[in-house]
């Protein structure tokens, strides 16, 4: 994702340009974008990877259910370790997919 940056501006979401003082601010606001994004994404595939899991719990499809559980349970805990979701809540999550998977078969 390049954003265009002129002599210390860091482009906010909000459209705003604050400006920076430093180069050592600026740099700061470009690794926070970067960080953003990349965790916004981690965040959404944890989302896609579970509704596809609770889809294939609710159509009772056996064979996907392993499969589908793996991926979830790899996504989330990447995202556990990496910070972007506590690893209580992460260990929840997965929890109460299981008994549900398990309750499936």
């Amino acid at each position: 994702m390049l954003i265009p940056f002129i002599r210390f501006k860091i482009r906010l979401f909000g459209g705003g340009y604050p400006v920076a003082n430093h180069k050592s601010a600026a740099k700061r606001a470009r690794q926070a974008v970067k960080k953003t994004s990349t965790n916004n994404a981690r965040k959404s595939r944890v989302k896609t990877a579970e509704k596809s899991l609770l889809k294939a719990i609710t159509a009772k499809d056996v064979k996907a259910l392993p499969v589908l559980l793996q991926k979830f349970t790899s996504e989330i805990m990447k995202a556990a370790k990496s910070g972007v979701m506590k690893k209580e809540t992460a260990s929840r999550k997965i929890s109460r997919v299981s008994t549900r998977v398990s309750a499936t078969k």
